[in-house]
């Protein structure tokens, strides 16, 4: 059973480019796969510069307005690439929220476009004249941007598609038409047919790279993830296990407000022994899923449930004001883990007892907050079932014993 928190995250994503090459990525695989369109600079900007000087070249023999215009154009547009990779920068990265993060994807998308169509217009444009080694210095253009796209965006398989296409397609259809007029050279007509049938055939070949590529991407990063997961999840209830969970305090401790407070709960099932022992483990390990479900239902999206082993778990609860509100989400969670848990037509009772430590009061380390509210568990459970006690100087002073 798999049971994820908002820190993993786990929504399917489409955007309106790529429905039909992704149709549905976990977040941190789709993260992974936008980010690496935002870290190529280099590239965009080299390729940028190269078309400058093919484009001034032509200009400089041919004196060519539209060849200036989209030479200047494509400076543009490759300024504009770059200023939006820095701009993705500034804005967060990659630990944006997914639907801004497919709003980043098209913008880049629609710049890509952009740039392929400049390629194919520039072509076009040297089609009108019989001039090989101009003509070879723009059909390079197209062969580059062809491996680049498919090299640097392979996780973006739409994307390619629609780059390829658009820089390949209209400029081959130039040549097929352009093959079928007069002209006295000897084999004009089969010279042009073939770089056409050749330009289609690379760009059809840079598609399947690139379809091949992304099914590699996609297995690579899943099982990298997954891999994450199974480092940082308990694999009985899904819950974050003690790694995650101080990852999760820290990012909560540096996020937390002057005036507010991170509580640790430290929780400890009472009665839970006596149920394994009279039902077995698998009815057991039933009860804790149990336990799970209900703790993460007790807690808000900002707060963090993890099991710590065996009936052990802790809750850090965020936006703490008050030792009274932390009160409260305790004894919310006393009464619901304490309602019957019916498993095989058989109900069943346990109760929880609880720990509290507080940021900064008790400490702003996790083990010895940690340790002070397990000190104050042991208190808990001294005086009873069901009940909750906040660290207190003693705890402090005896944390050393307490099994953090």
């Amino acid at each position: 059973m798999e049971r994820r928190q908002e820190i993993d995250g786990g929504r399917p994503v489409r955007t309106w480019f790529n429905r039909a090459a992704a149709p549905a990525l976990p977040d941190a695989v789709y993260r992974d796969l936008v980010s690496t369109l935002f870290t190529m600079t280099a590239p965009i900007a080299g390729f940028g510069i190269l078309y400058a000087l093919v484009g001034s070249l032509i200009y400089i023999k041919w004196h060519d307005g539209w060849i200036a215009a989209l030479t200047g154009i494509a400076i543009a547009v490759t300024i504009g690439r770059v200023l939006l990779i820095r701009a993705y920068h500034r804005a967060g990265g990659a630990d944006q929220d997914v639907a801004r993060l497919g709003r980043w994807e098209g913008r880049y998308a629609i710049l890509t476009y952009a740039f392929a169509l400049l390629i194919a217009a520039l072509n076009l444009c040297v089609l009108m004249a019989h001039e090989p080694l101009v003509h070879l210095a723009t059909v390079s253009l197209v062969f580059t941007f062809g491996a680049g796209i498919v090299s640097r965006n392979a996780g973006r398989p739409t994307l390619c598609a629609i780059s390829v296409s658009l820089a390949v397609l209209p400029v081959a259809f130039a040549m097929f038409v352009h093959a079928a007029s007069d002209d006295g050279e000897r084999l004009h007509t089969e010279f042009f047919t073939l770089e056409a049938l050749l330009l289609i055939t690379v760009g059809l070949m840079s598609l399947a790279s690139a379809r091949h590529l992304y099914g590699a991407s996609v297995e690579h990063l899943t099982a990298k993830h997954d891999l994450g997961k199974l480092a940082r999840f308990d694999p009985l209830t899904g819950l974050p296990n003690r790694l995650l969970l101080r990852e999760s305090f820290q990012a909560k401790l540096k996020s937390a407000h002057a005036t507010s407070q991170l509580a640790i709960h430290y929780l400890d099932l009472d009665g839970f022994k006596a149920i394994n022992d009279q039902y077995g483990h698998p009815v057991g390990d039933r009860m804790l899923v149990e336990v799970a479900d209900r703790l993460a239902s007790a807690i808000r999206t900002q707060d963090v449930a993890a099991r710590l082993g065996g009936d052990e778990f802790l809750l850090i609860q965020s936006h703490v004001h008050h030792a009274d509100q932390a009160e409260l989400l305790a004894r919310r969670v006393i009464r619901q883990l304490s309602e019957p848990y019916v498993i095989d037509g058989v109900a069943m009772r346990i109760s929880v007892s609880i720990g509290i430590a507080l940021t900064p009061e008790h400490g702003l380390d996790m083990e010895r907050l940690m340790g002070c509210a397990d000190a104050a568990l042991y208190r808990s459970k001294a005086k009873g079932k069901a009940q909750v006690q906040f660290c207190g100087p003693e705890d402090v002073q005896d944390e050393g014993r307490a099994v953090a």
